[in-house]
């Protein structure tokens, strides 16, 4: 079986929010939760942090994690891709004698992040079957009812659609943005995270916020204490 690598890719920068990737979530660092998820999957040989800044690497040892070198300034910027960020680290890892089948890039903002749903991720993949996985959600309404608005007007954009009952529209899914699981092969000849023959695990809407500014984060804060509850009680 080969081994298997969990990739945190948290960046210093952050314009919306900032200090977003170690800013306090539910009593802790919103890092640690996919750090602590990763932990608790025990499928990963190595959990480590992508990262400039000294800080984020400061935490991310004393939640566990490696940081055994530090993010170049071309996957810093602005514009570097995530794939960008996880072909350095992989190749930076090769270079140094270290090979892995299968990798997992975990996103530092993730806190619905389960051990559970890693492991079953990798359970996946390791099938045989699939490049790749990652978890998704329903759109919580049709986007094929959606609708554009010009000089104050509005129309629908699949006029298709327009007398269809919701029940009998396909429903679509969105990447939830947590993570993403790969065959590190497949993945550095692809260059793609999501390929061909990605293998979805569906997730429910309450475990799936994204967290680009305050509001998000309240929300995402209350989200966070129902799962909880549900899951543990009042924990």
């Amino acid at each position: 079986m080969g081994e298997r690598i969990a990739i945190i890719t948290a960046r210093g920068g952050s314009k919306r929010i900032p200090g977003k990737n170690i800013r306090e979530f539910c009593g802790k660092p919103i890092m640690a939760y996919s750090i602590q998820a990763a932990q608790e999957a025990g499928v990963f040989k190595e959990i480590m942090v992508s990262t400039d800044s000294r800080e984020i690497a400061g935490l991310a040892k004393e939640y566990g994690a490696k940081v055994p070198f530090m993010r170049s300034v071309e996957t810093s910027g602005d514009y570097a891709t995530t794939a960008d960020v996880l072909k350095e680290v992989l190749r930076k890892y090769q270079s140094k004698g270290r090979y892995f089948e299968y990798g997992c890039c975990i996103y530092p903002t993730a806190p619905f992040v389960t051990g559970e749903k890693l492991k079953r991720a990798v359970e996946l993949l390791e099938q045989g079957k699939s490049t790749s996985v990652i978890p998704v959600t329903a759109f919580s309404f049709p986007p094929m009812r959606g609708m554009r608005v010009e000089n104050g007007k509005a129309e629908y954009v699949f006029p298709e659609y327009e007398r269809k009952r919701s029940q009998d529209i396909p429903v679509m899914y969105h990447d939830c943005g947590q993570f993403y699981c790969f065959r590190v092969k497949s993945f550095l000849e692809s260059g793609k995270l999501i390929m061909d023959d990605t293998a979805a695990i569906e997730v429910p809407e309450l475990e799936v916020q994204d967290i680009d500014n305050e509001q998000d984060w309240i929300l995402a804060e209350i989200k966070y204490q129902i799962m909880r509850k549900e899951k543990f009680g009042n924990v």
